[in-house]
């Protein structure tokens, strides 16, 4: 048997990072932007695993506008037409974020 512990509402749990993906741009909540600690990304998107990688760079890549990246050609070039909240891993030795969608 696989039990599972009921955590109440009230407990604290660390939160998640979170990447949203709408039709044109990626969105990354307050975690995934201090988990990556940086202002630019890199994307690059694995076709066998459906896994995307954002990156934090110091230069180059892309720049986050507050919360949002705006990713209609990144979603164009690899044919990505997800939508939705996805939870993220982060790697602290690669500085990345890896989405499974």
């Amino acid at each position: 048997m696989a039990f599972e512990i009921y955590k109440p509402r009230g407990e604290r749990q660390e939160k998640a990072p979170i990447v949203s993906l709408s039709k044109t741009s990626i969105v990354l909540n307050n975690v995934a932007r201090e988990k990556l600690g940086a202002s630019r990304i890199e994307l690059a998107y694995d076709r066998d695993t459906r896994t995307m990688r954002i990156r934090g760079v110091d230069e180059g890549g892309m720049e986050i506008k507050k919360t949002k990246v705006f990713g209609k050609g990144f979603f164009n070039q690899f044919g990505i037409n997800k939508k939705g909240k996805f939870e993220a891993k982060f790697d602290s030795t690669d500085n990345s974020l890896f989405v499974r969608i």
